[in-house]
């Protein structure tokens, strides 16, 4: 016997289960992308001051732990939104 409270879906099975991601993790691919953009920054930033620091220049100890901080959290939260398994 057919479950009639169910209809049919017409949809492929593979956009169907991209949907349904996306529904489960709205704007994943954007926000990734602003992840990588930030970061990206802070260690352009973090690779300028150290190389200040190397060549002798006077650096502020707290400018340089705002940016170390910005790399490492950053980090975190580009490591955290990663693809994870299905084994979850």
């Amino acid at each position: 016997m057919i479950n009639s409270n169910k209809p049919e879906s017409k949809l492929d099975p593979n956009l169907r289960a991209r949907l349904l991601q996306e529904s489960q993790n709205p704007f994943r691919g954007l926000r990734r992308a602003v992840w990588i953009a930030l970061f990206g920054s802070a260690a352009l930033g973090f690779f300028i001051m150290f190389s200040k620091i190397i060549t002798g220049d006077t650096v502020s100890i707290f400018d340089f732990g705002v940016q170390t901080s910005a790399l490492i959290i950053l980090g975190f939260l580009l490591f955290k939104d990663r693809n994870k398994s299905e084994k979850d």
